[in-house]
């Protein structure tokens, strides 16, 4: 069986996303989501990824709890720029940030932590430079978006994986 399906949790998840999205249980929903669900797992199974060691899973919970608390405050500040109506974009800018961290996981991770978190957008990663280009919406002072990237977040992330 595991030759046919060899992600049977990714298929099941892509196969619930797939009918939550189309509102419908339709037998042709069903097959169509069932078989997109089936490809995707053998893309997955082709790509062969290596699996992430976890080395730290109490680091896990410090990060998430850290992340939601961060998510939280970010949409407050968002929404209070919102409201004041004041000019969009006044304090908008890129900055780069020099990472410490290879591991691809914890990279992967953290991308989705700053694209999740509303005001901050991940745009780059240079490789060779190992830098991080990131568009902000309120940049005030660089300073304290890279003491929060690096020492929050990187050093959780490279306990957790490397």
């Amino acid at each position: 069986m595991r030759w046919f399906l060899p992600y049977p949790l990714l298929s099941a998840a892509l196969l619930a996303l797939w009918l939550l999205l189309n509102q419908s249980v339709s037998p042709g929903q069903l097959v169509l989501g069932s078989v997109l669900a089936v490809l995707a797992s053998w893309v997955m199974a082709a790509r062969r990824p290596e699996k992430p060691r976890i080395r730290r899973p109490g680091a896990v919970l410090r990060l998430a709890g850290m992340v939601f608390v961060d998510i939280l405050r970010s949409n407050l500040a968002v929404g209070k720029i919102i409201v004041r109506s004041r000019e969009p974009g006044l304090n908008a800018g890129f900055m780069t940030i020099p990472l410490d961290m290879r591991s691809r996981h914890g990279l992967a991770v953290l991308s989705i932590i700053i694209t999740s978190t509303p005001g901050t957008i991940w745009v780059n990663y240079d490789t060779a430079k190992g830098t991080l280009l990131l568009h902000v919406l309120d940049l005030v002072d660089e300073t304290v978006w890279l003491r929060l990237i690096k020492g929050r977040y990187e050093r959780l992330l490279m306990e957790i994986f490397e």
